[in-house]
């Protein structure tokens, strides 16, 4: 099975059901498929072939959701290019992956001026530019009549680049034979049941990143999709309250922002059914006060931009257990899902034994193909993944149960004075203290030590919470090598293109300051 087929399928099977519910307005399958199925056709006219890459510059829209299947049915190669990122970026990219066409929204067409040179043709949504095809007409111009290829399932869906913040982004070959895995994996391990017409879907963050997953699920099965424009929490909360939704999934900055709110409640929030939360560790306080003001129907999903999720999921069962006293399986990021392989091992690649920490490595359908660009654009060989085995960079244990438990990034790791520390261990102890609302703990470059702890947090609102505080906290409850040195409450901190504290930049500044 393909993207197309499934469009198609959903087309004719759920024609007179609302599809999609955004900023534009609502629209049924039988409208959305037609114009999907305009969409395929229009790019294959262009003399594009399968493989060819098409860029796609949008934020939140319901279109977003048309480019995303309809690129697809064509059997071309969709690269998303997140909008938060900066031209530079957006240019790295596009010379990385020699696109022909590029789709964008008419609000982002001066910043792309760079991006536009680089390709044959430009379609313009929501406007007209000298030289561009209005996307209205470019659909009105082809038929809806349902475009059925016959698609390897190894061919490229798409490239998933990273979002840049640890040098230039690489382009993570994903095949339809991934996007399959991942569509299965949502069903049977994150939703636990199929999608069905009462089951909606909020896009409440960028769909670019973890909310994109969900589009061909819910698509899939005949369930409605709300897109926002942009994340908010009033409107979360009202699209649960008062439009239907019953999932999302957020990053652990948007739960937190969630959980600032005075009126936050399980009562206004009763139509959740699943709160997925991925893209960075939430400490276990802050999943209790989810718990306890959100929802209990918590599910944790892990994978990664090169393996595409979910890899590992932590359910609600165990997010119970979790909240009933066994609080470090709130620490795990769950169970390998059904046909993904985890092991653990060290530096020469050989399995550790349960409980000892190693490099994480995964097998399976959900494992990228390789990086574009690299041995001639159609590399299965990479120094990340061997024998088909991906090396993720994580660091981790499992436990006897062979529950995953992420410790770190190696890059985020810090060395002081010989012993390994990790920083997600230090943040969620910090997380503990009432009134700390975010935290990060970054590794500064020590003339003695080599480097030291610091660790950064902010207050949340209304709350009264010093730098004393944290520290006798964490005096009382971890060995003294692993203690901050420095410890300082910040306003805010800065974040990457996908909502994640950008520790990269945290840890630059700092440094900046040894230095200095």
């Amino acid at each position: 099975m393909d993207v197309g087929r499934l469009v198609s399928r959903s087309m004719r099977r759920y024609r007179d059901r609302i599809a999609l519910d955004g900023p534009e307005g609502t629209m049924t399958f039988g409208e959305s498929g037609a114009r999907i199925m305009q969409l395929a056709r229009g790019l294959r006219a262009l003399g594009l072939e399968t493989g060819d890459r098409v860029l796609d510059l949008q934020s939140n829209q319901n279109t977003y959701i048309e480019t995303d299947l309809g690129i697809s049915t064509a059997g071309l190669c969709r690269v998303a290019l997140n909008y938060r990122l900066h031209a530079t970026d957006w240019i790295r990219i596009a010379t990385d992956c020699t696109p022909r066409v590029l789709i964008l929204d008419a609000k982002f067409w001066d910043d792309a001026a760079g991006v536009r040179d680089l390709v044959e043709t430009v379609i313009v949504i929501n406007g007209d530019a000298e030289g561009a095809i209005p996307y209205e007409r470019f659909l009105a111009e082809q038929s809806s009549e349902p475009l059925l290829l016959s698609v390897d399932p190894d061919a490229l869906v798409s490239l998933n680049y990273s979002s840049g913040t640890t040098g230039n982004p690489k382009g993570a070959i994903r095949t339809h034979r991934n996007r399959m895995a991942s569509l299965h994996n949502i069903i049977t391990d994150f939703l636990g049941k199929v999608p069905d017409e009462h089951s909606t879907w909020l896009h409440a963050g960028p769909v670019t990143h973890t909310s994109g997953l969900f589009v061909l699920p819910y698509y899939t099965f005949g369930a409605r999709q709300i897109v926002q424009a942009k994340f908010d929490p009033d409107d979360v909360v009202d699209a649960f309250e008062h439009r239907g939704a019953t999932a999302t999934a957020l990053v652990p900055t948007m739960v937190a922002r969630l959980l600032a709110m005075p009126d936050i409640s399980r009562e206004r929030m009763r139509n959740l059914e699943v709160l997925g939360y991925a893209g960075a560790p939430m400490p276990p306080e802050q999943i209790r006060q989810c718990f306890d003001r959100i929802t209990p129907h918590m599910s944790q999903y892990y994978g990664l931009v090169e393996a595409i999720p979910p890899v590992t999921v932590l359910g609600p069962a165990d997010h119970k257990r979790g909240i009933d006293g066994d609080l470090e399986i709130l620490t795990s990021a769950g169970i390998a899902c059904n046909g993904v392989e985890i092991r653990i091992v060290d530096e020469d690649g050989r399995d550790v034994p349960a409980g000892e920490i190693g490099e994480v490595i995964t097998r399976g359908d959900h494992v990228m193909r390789g990086y574009y660009g690299q041995a001639g654009h159609d590399s299965t060989v990479t120094k990340a993944v061997r024998d088909g085995w991906l090396h993720t960079g994580d660091l981790g244990r499992l436990d006897e149960d062979e529950r995953l438990f992420l410790v770190d990034r190696k890059g985020d790791m810090i060395i002081s004075g010989g012993y390994n520390i990790y920083p997600r261990e230090i943040e969620d102890v910090i997380a503990e203290v009432p009134g700390v609302h975010e935290v990060a703990v970054i590794g500064v470059t020590d003339a003695d030590w080599g480097q030291h702890v610091t660790a950064l947090f902010t207050v949340a609102p209304g709350a009264s919470v010093s730098v004393d505080d944290v520290i006798e906290h964490c005096r009382s409850r971890m060995a003294s090598y692993k203690k901050p040195k420095d410890v300082r409450i910040v306003e805010s901190f800065p974040l990457n293109s996908t909502g994640k504290i950008a520790k990269k930049v945290l840890r630059e500044e700092l440094n900046a300051e040894v230095s200095s």
